[in-house]
């Protein structure tokens, strides 16, 4: 006689939404485990990325993680965060790669942009590491749900010798089945959380009791105003004259470039509270507070296909 498992929502072998997604981030990091020589993690510090590094933990323990790590730092970074990536690289005896855009200004090969922002001077040394260190497969935080460019990407993404993106080239994946094939040179971007949404990520943020920075969190900070958005002083070009630095409650619900990341008001401090403003939110986190993809209708894209993630 056949069996029959029941999977209703009432049964106990019925997976919550956030275990699907955690199921199929965890088979993403075990599929590239097993296809690729050189794989490297992206992380900054970002909630995207220790989201990623908590998923990689997951799928290899109580084994090692088997990636390394890369940051491109823009110089421009929020210290808190920076701080915050040291300490987790340190805290799970990880080894970090870190490309600075500062050093390719600093040898003529990179251009301060006008706007004072560094995060499109990222293509370069990010690019250029990934040839350096000879990395095949490079893991990404980048989820459809924050940008209609982002939206066209595969979970698996083939770059060719010049780290650029074709989406003609893009190839199926049906039933979770993913090519990782590559000529020499080429490489594939793997995005893990491309099926997630920003509530996904603090929900589950939450289920797991994951640390982050402060800085996600609303706290007073200085700020100032510039096209709509609350951005950080510093030496990084701002504030101009006539933008007045003021004190607010804010948080950020991304973090990049201080050039280009905006805060949002806020009295969000907790976990729960962060979930509530988020599900009542109309914008993307992306939307909402990144100066560097209101560029053009294609910023995202354009980036993209020169090798930005």
């Amino acid at each position: 006689m056949t069996s029959v498992i029941d999977m209703s929502t009432d049964s106990p072998y019925a997976l919550s939404h956030l275990d699907a997604l955690e199921s199929e981030a965890v088979h993403i990091f075990r599929e590239v485990a097993g296809e690729f020589e050189r794989p490297v993690i992206l992380f900054s510090g970002g909630k995207d990325s220790i989201l990623m590094l908590h998923l990689a933990l997951k799928a290899f323990a109580p084994a090692a993680v088997p990636f390394s790590l890369m940051h491109v730092d823009t110089g421009h970074n929020f210290p808190e965060v920076l701080d915050f990536r040291d300490r987790t690289v340190e805290q799970h005896n990880l080894r970090l790669y870190v490309a600075s855009v500062q050093e390719y200004i600093d040898a003529g090969k990179l251009r301060e942009r006008p706007d004072g922002t560094r995060n499109p001077l990222q293509t370069v040394p990010l690019t250029e590491a990934i040839q350096q260190h000879r990395f095949d497969a490079v893991f990404g935080g980048g989820r459809r749900d924050e940008e209609k460019a982002r939206a066209k990407e595969r979970v698996f993404s083939l770059r060719d010798e010049f780290s650029q993106w074709d989406p003609r080239r893009q190839r199926p994946e049906l039933w979770q089945l993913y090519n990782g094939r590559h000529a020499p040179g080429e490489h594939v971007r793997v995005f893990p959380l491309s099926n997630w949404t920003e509530l996904d990520v603090w929900q589950y943020i939450a289920r797991e009791q994951i640390e982050l920075p402060a800085i996600y969190f609303a706290h007073e900070r200085e700020v100032f105003q510039r096209n709509g958005m609350w951005l950080t002083a510093g030496d990084w070009g701002g504030p101009k004259d006539g933008e007045r630095i003021e004190k607010r409650q804010v948080r950020y619900r991304t973090v990049g470039d201080m050039s280009c990341t905006g805060a949002v008001d806020s009295t969000a401090d907790t976990l729960e509270a962060v979930i509530t403003e988020i599900a009542a939110s109309r914008l993307t986190e992306r939307g909402a507070t990144r100066a560097d993809d209101k560029l053009s209708e294609a910023a995202m894209e354009d980036r993209k296909r020169e090798g930005y993630f």
